[in-house]
């Protein structure tokens, strides 16, 4: 696994594989960033302009690299692009150490002589080299060979404060690729009594309580929802309770996670194109789980219960069917009409059990709608919510995490849509075809208990990547929305 130290050293002294430096500007002006002055000059007079000739570039995330020739100690020196802007971004420099850590996979000691003089690019730096250093490798023979370890060279290396940053980023980065690694385990590995067995060994030796109810034990409790998902697999389903709760907590946040580890559609099956990546329908889940575990390690003063409802949506003579009705945990009924959308019920049943613990706030976070893909894209999480200071705080706070997310409303006439049926107190989907994202949160929302501040994440976009890595972003799973989860709880108890 890779780590991350500071160290207080000129670029051109740093003993490492590698040293990563900066640029900024155009096609026809590159402009070193601070850090990359020295180095350039070394390399030299004219060594811009030979950078330029390699078909060097200040875009986002694109790396040239370049032997030294003992002009460093470090042989070889990994120009990369920090974008056009004068001004770097946290999120630049967290792109841009991701790329250059993708590019220098099997290096054991990589420098990086980026801009790192506030906590703030420190903080970035080290994430986004940590988290583009990832890479999944269980079903491969060949193994692949990460960054063994980086350094990041400031003059804050003896810092106290500087030192606990980077080890919050080393234990964020690894939250989120914990949910990566989950994400991206094939499904008949990773299936409701597996993921569960894995979420209580990672509790292992840590502040977090796990607790797991079968199916024997949902159906005596009355989990309608999850259950009439789960019904058509033969691996049964999962609610999975983790919670950590540390003395003189400021806050209580509860999480809940769709889990459905393997998204056929149910009886209404989607068509093949559309169930290659369907093992990422539990990221939800991850996420929670995976937030739940850093909040604990960071020792952050705030009570988190997170629930991850996992459940493998198939068809069978079992499953549910269209014009079912459920009922749900607490009493509550549903007319099932699309077994497609599935994560709402599961959820559903979520958010009715958090209710129990009377937190503060409820987040629930899940690969929901494809209709929010087609508002948002596949990079940007939509945000709803039946608050609307947290509507435009969420937003805000995922950006200071890294995250990209958007607030969409909840109309009034989709509470109308919610009572089409004429058999039950909610109809499961939307009679029509538009709107798909806010009907689907208006949906949970029946759920919330009165009083209660409530937020939907829908990641089904930035969830899975589906494209060639890009910054810190892998192929695969991406961790989406937990560093959106650390940060709001950290800004939650003052951490």
């Amino acid at each position: 696994m890779t780590t991350a130290r500071l160290r207080d050293v000129p670029a051109l002294s740093a003993q490492a594989d590698a040293l990563v430096i900066g640029i900024t500007g155009n096609d026809s002006s590159l402009v070193p960033a601070p850090g990359a002055q020295e180095v350039l000059e070394a390399l030299g007079t004219d060594f811009t302009q030979t950078l330029q000739d390699l078909g060097a570039s200040a875009k986002l995330g694109e790396t040239c690299k370049v032997p030294t020739a003992g002009a460093a100690r470090a042989p070889v020196v990994v120009v990369v692009g920090l974008g056009a802007d004068e001004e770097i971004s946290a999120e630049s420099l967290r792109r841009a150490s991701g790329a250059a850590a993708r590019a220098l996979a099997g290096k054991d000691v990589v420098a990086f002589a980026l801009p790192a003089t506030s906590d703030e690019q420190i903080r970035a730096i080290s994430e986004g080299a940590l988290l583009g250093a990832y890479a999944f490798d269980r079903y491969l023979t060949k193994k692949h060979a990460p960054i063994g370890e980086l350094v990041v060279l400031t003059p804050r290396a003896g810092d106290r404060t500087a030192k606990q940053t980077v080890e919050r980023a080393g234990l964020v980065a690894a939250a989120v690729n914990f949910a990566r690694d989950l994400v991206n385990t094939a499904p008949n590995d990773l299936y409701p009594e597996s993921m569960a067995t894995q979420l209580a060994a990672r509790a292992k030796g840590t502040k977090v309580k796990v607790s797991v109810t079968d199916e024997r034990g949902l159906a005596e409790q009355g989990y309608g929802g999850i259950l009439g998902v789960g019904k058509g697999s033969a691996r049964p389903p999962r609610l999975v309770k983790l919670a950590y709760a540390p003395r003189k907590a400021a806050a209580h946040l509860a999480f809940v996670g769709k889990g459905i580890t393997f998204d056929s559609g149910g009886l209404n099956i989607k068509p093949a194109s559309g169930m290659g990546t369907m093992k990422c329908d539990m990221s939800g889940a991850a996420a929670v789980a995976a937030a739940v575990f850093a909040v604990a390690e960071l020792g952050l003063p705030v009570r988190v219960t997170a629930y991850a409802c996992l459940a493998e949506n198939m068809p069978s003579g079992n499953a549910t069917r269209p014009g079912d009705v459920l009922t749900m945990y607490g009493g509550k009924t549903v007319e099932v009409l699309n077994t497609d959308a599935e994560g709402r019920l599961v959820l559903a049943d979520g958010i009715a059990t958090a209710n129990g613990d009377q937190p503060d706030l409820i987040v629930d976070v899940a690969t929901l709608t494809g209709a929010c893909v087609v508002a948002l894209g596949n990079k940007i999480s939509g945000v709803l919510s039946n608050d609307e200071d947290l509507l435009e705080e969420l937003p805000q706070i995922a950006e200071r995490a890294g995250e990209l997310m958007w607030p969409l409303p909840i109309p009034a006439e989709m509470n109308d849509k919610l009572r089409t049926t004429k058999v039950a107190d909610l109809s499961q989907h939307n009679p029509d075809k538009w709107g798909g994202a806010l009907f689907a949160a208006a949906f949970l929302r029946e759920f919330v208990g009165d009083g209660i501040a409530w937020a939907h994440l829908d990641i089904a976009g930035p969830a899975f990547n589906e494209g060639s890595p890009e910054g810190y972003t892998p192929k695969g799973g991406t961790g989406a929305a937990v560093r959106t989860l650390i940060q709001l709880a950290a800004e939650r108890s003052g951490g």
